[in-house]
């Protein structure tokens, strides 16, 4: 007993490769290496990805896949991609009540092995803690 459990990298970006490289081959390269780890350890590795700026130029600021920021190779590595989404984020002057302000979701973008979706969970600040939207 005593192994490892996980593994989570916060986050994929911080990072540093060889220099010389660019951001994105560095990134690519992590993202590879994160795989083969997981896979010899035989544990989950959670990597947080920051999001490129092009979620801020669209209407639905939703994030996609093609928003992972330097690098094609997280989306094709990972076996599951999700994201959070609070719409009171970008809509600060909309969100008129406590309730709906503290709305998140879930998106599950990419699952290799089972179904995609999206999950309504309530976003306990005072306690960064997250738990189902009753009803």
């Amino acid at each position: 007993m005593g192994g490892l459990g996980v593994i989570i990298i916060d986050y994929l970006q911080l990072i540093t490769g060889s220099k010389g490289e660019n951001r994105q081959q560095v990134v690519s390269e992590i993202s590879r290496e994160l795989k083969i780890l997981a896979k010899d350890l035989k544990v989950p590795v959670i990597a947080l990805s920051q999001l490129s700026r092009a979620v801020e130029q669209r209407q639905d600021k939703r994030p996609m896949l093609a928003d992972l920021r330097e690098s094609g190779s997280i989306e094709q590595d990972a076996d599951i991609v999700a994201f959070l989404y609070r719409d009171a984020y970008y809509q600060k002057e909309q969100a008129d009540s406590q309730e709906v302000n503290n709305v998140t979701e879930l998106i599950l973008e990419k699952n290799r092995h089972g179904s995609l979706g999206t999950v309504k969970l309530y976003f306990h600040k005072e306690y960064t803690k997250f738990s189902s939207v009753e009803g």
